[in-house]
């Protein structure tokens, strides 16, 4: 875990220096600036860098609390509550196409409610549930034209 959270910006850094002399190898233009075609690789890949040091930093200095979220994480309701949210992903997919956007987002949305509110809040999952998938529908169907299944 710790080899992949320091490896990622160091994997990072080491993309962006090739990004970064690569850029300098670019062919000059012919028409206007000759180093324009440079110029958006060259601050792309010096942004890369130093928020890639600035993460190597920051995962350096976290690496002694992390082990406490982990241990954290793994007490509790908590790997429940990601499994049941996995397997709700997976079953909104699978029933999507064939009940169609509102109904497989209305289910989705009020499992979802239900599994992180509880029961007591049946009547503000429910109306969230349903409003917010009429109103998302609304916005994709009428108003930007776009068809959902």
């Amino acid at each position: 875990m710790n080899a992949v959270r320091m490896g990622m910006p160091i994997f990072l850094i080491i993309i962006s220096l090739i990004t970064f002399f690569s850029s300098l190898n670019l062919p000059k233009a012919k028409l206007g600036d000759p180093n324009g075609p440079m110029y958006f690789p060259l601050v792309i890949s010096i942004c890369l860098f130093t928020f890639s040091v600035i993460h190597l930093v920051q995962e350096c200095r976290a690496q002694q609390t992390r082990n406490e979220h982990i241990e954290r994480l793994l007490v509790g309701k908590t790997l429940a509550l990601i499994g049941m949210i996995l397997v709700l992903s997976i079953v909104y997919t699978l029933i999507f196409e064939l009940v169609g956007f509102l109904f497989a987002t209305i289910f989705y949305l009020g499992a979802l409610l239900f599994t992180l509110n509880g029961k007591t809040k049946w009547k503000v999952n429910i109306t969230v549930a349903v409003v917010f998938s009429l109103i998302i529908w609304y916005v994709f169907k009428e108003l930007l034209s776009i068809s959902l299944p």
